[in-house]
């Protein structure tokens, strides 16, 4: 069972089935500062291993959130995006609030994200710097997707 939002023309829905690929593809390797050389196979493992957020107007996918979680104490919200032409509508504000209120997302003991230059869209839904940086630590792989500096 998925679940589905609406809101005017506009939908999201929590079925995989639904997600366009390609345009999620595209999106990251053109216009994400994330995913530049992100292969398609990847971008699919990816969401086969998340639980995701496909925003569509009409039927047209528009915008896009993944969720990787345990479902019971961690999840990282990640590879959030609307296209540029649906911007401005308050559409990501409606995805954000989509997904820290879903059911399956409430109790965790850390619901974590990056990002550069997105802070004041996701401070008011209750993200925050780390409060002690100290106790949080990564293996950064720089180069994931290739040789090439992003």
């Amino acid at each position: 069972m998925y679940d589905e939002y609406l809101l005017s023309n506009f939908t999201i829905s929590t079925d995989p089935g639904k997600l366009d690929i390609e345009v999620i593809h595209r999106y990251l390797t053109q216009e994400s500062y994330w995913a530049q050389q992100i292969s398609r196979a990847l971008v699919e493992k990816s969401i086969r291993h998340s639980f995701n957020f496909g925003l569509y107007h009409q039927h047209e996918q528009v915008g896009f959130a993944r969720v990787v979680t345990d479902y019971a104490t961690f999840a990282l919200l990640c590879d959030v995006f609307i296209l540029a032409a649906y911007r401005g509508q308050g559409l990501s504000r409606w995805l954000i609030s989509v997904i820290v209120a879903h059911p399956e997302l409430q109790g965790l003991r850390r619901f974590a994200l990056y990002t550069k230059d997105a802070h004041t869209l996701y401070a008011p839904f209750g993200f925050s710097q780390i409060a002690d940086p100290t106790r949080a630590m990564e293996i950064k792989n720089t180069h994931p997707y290739g040789n090439a500096a992003p």
